[in-house]
C-alpha cells in the first residue's frame, strides 16, 4: 500500500493523538509555514519551537527565520531531498 509521505532517507516516528486538531490549533503563520514544507513536521514539535522563540521576545515574523532554517538543516540531512533543496534555491 502506498501513502503520502514522499520520498525521505530520513528514520519516521509515529505520533499519538490527534495532529489535524493540534495543526488547527497553531498560530497562523505557523500552519502556513508547515503547510509550504517539503517534508512532514509534527505540529507539537513546530509550536514548541515557536513557543521558545515567542518567549525570547521575537516577533511572528522574526520566528519564523529559525523554523525555516530549521526546516533547510532537516532537508541538508536527508539524501532523498537534493531535488527539494536544489529548487528552494532558484
Amino acid at each position: 500500500m502506498s501513502r503520502n509521505l514522499g520520498q525521505s532517507s530520513l528514520r519516521r516516528k509515529r505520533r499519538s493523538g490527534n495532529s489535524i486538531a493540534a495543526f488547527d490549533c497553531l498560530p497562523t503563520p505557523l500552519r502556513q509555514l508547515l503547510s509550504e514544507a517539503a517534508l512532514r513536521r509534527s505540529p507539537a514539535s513546530a509550536r514548541s519551537i515557536w513557543s521558545k522563540l515567542q518567549a525570547k521576545g521575537l516577533t511572528p515574523d522574526e520566528t519564523l527565520i529559525p523554523l525555516s532554517q530549521a526546516k533547510a538543516k532537516t532537508l541538508a540531512r536527508d539524501r532523498k531531498s537534493t531535488v527539494f533543496i536544489a529548487n528552494a534555491q532558484t
